[in-house]
């Protein structure tokens, strides 16, 4: 039997966003650490993202993108494998440097001789300077130094990204992943396919930090935050790692996603890798369902949540006033690495100098 006040850990799931943690689990975790229950967060987005660059990460990668026949190789992945070890060698410090811990590299990115480039580099042959000047000063500036250099550094991890779509899965992207699974679907067959198929390099990296969560927190209760059809494949892989390695776990599926998408929910398969199902503002329920993993309450006394019961979906509604909101609490970033986000920059200024001088 699960402890009386069990241990909660909120997950932050692929994909949402790298340069700032998704606030999700920060509001959840101040709330419920004001109620005394022990509860931690995790960003797997970015740990996910930040473990397929590292150089053991590059390495899997390479070992795919070889064992691909050369003939059938896209543009991407034959500049991946003719510029590995120079891509190997820039990975970390452009990820050190969007980390904000190597500032001084801006100049050497700026030269365009230290980044390999790939394909993406090709938006740039886009704006020449007819006078032989410099070709992106009107989005940078003479102060832009650093923005430049960020750019050129996104413009090198989305390189990254794009040999991880050709030569692994299709459906990854930095700000959503298989996001197609669930996007306008209205069956569960794509997505239950899709989890039942062997797991790719990003399915098994993303079960290793899973692992490694589950073993550092030890929780009783794990949160899984959908905010985007993008995040929905990875909390389910997450949930399914979970469920093999600890059964008794109780996972939690909740956020805009669910709020929007799933408030018809019919389809019992879903429970095969969560336990329960969460609507809208997340507080009360939460406290309602941890009142019931700890023994003090029924099922019939959940607050919009579904679970099933002998093959079918129940829905329950146990009337009760939500939290105020002067009683939330803080949201809290503890747990969350706020060092390690990436200051991406996908566009240009458009609007010219003025915004960038």
């Amino acid at each position: 039997m699960l402890s009386p006040s069990p241990r909660v850990l909120a997950v932050i799931p692929p994909m949402t966003q790298l340069n700032t943690p998704y606030p999700s689990t920060a509001y959840l975790t101040g709330f419920l650490r004001t109620r005394g229950i022990d509860a931690q967060q995790v960003d797997l987005a970015l740990a996910l993202v930040l473990e397929l660059f590292t150089p053991a990460g590059l390495a899997r990668l390479h070992e795919a993108v070889l064992a691909s026949p050369e003939a059938g190789r896209t543009p991407q992945t034959a500049w991946f494998a003719a510029e590995f070890d120079a891509i190997a060698a820039a990975a970390p410090r452009v990820i050190a440097f969007l980390q904000g811990r190597d500032p001084t590299l801006a100049h050497r990115i700026n030269t365009r001789a230290f980044l390999p480039e790939g394909a993406r580099f090709a938006s740039l042959d886009a704006y020449v300077d007819e006078d032989g000047g410099d070709p992106l000063a009107w989005a940078f500036g003479a102060l832009g130094l650093q923005d430049r250099a960020r750019h050129l550094a996104t413009l090198f991890l989305n390189d990254l990204a794009d040999v991880l779509r050709d030569a692994v899965d299709a459906r990854f992207e930095f700000v959503r992943y298989a996001e197609s699974l669930a996007a306008a679907q209205a069956h569960f067959d794509p997505l239950a396919e899709a989890l039942a198929a062997a797991p790719n390099l990003v399915d098994t990296t993303l079960q290793r930090l899973t692992l490694a969560a589950l073993e550092q927190h030890q929780p009783d209760v794990v949160l899984l935050s959908v905010p985007f059809t993008g995040s929905v494949y990875a909390a389910l892989r997450i949930a399914q790692t979970i469920k093999a390695a600890r059964p008794d776990v109780v996972c939690v599926l909740g956020g805009g996603y669910v709020n929007t998408e799933l408030r018809e929910l019919a389809e019992p398969r879903l429970f095969d890798f969560v336990d329960y199902v969460t609507l809208d503002a997340g507080e009360r329920p939460l406290l309602a369902l941890l009142e019931h993993v700890g023994g003090k309450r029924s099922k019939t006394r959940l607050v919009r949540t579904f679970w099933r019961d002998a093959g079918q979906v129940r829905y329950t509604n146990f009337v009760e006033p939500d939290i105020p909101f002067d009683d939330v609490g803080t949201p809290t970033w503890d747990g969350l690495p706020l060092d390690r986000y990436l200051s991406l920059l996908d566009m240009l200024n458009p609007m010219n100098r003025l915004w960038s001088d």
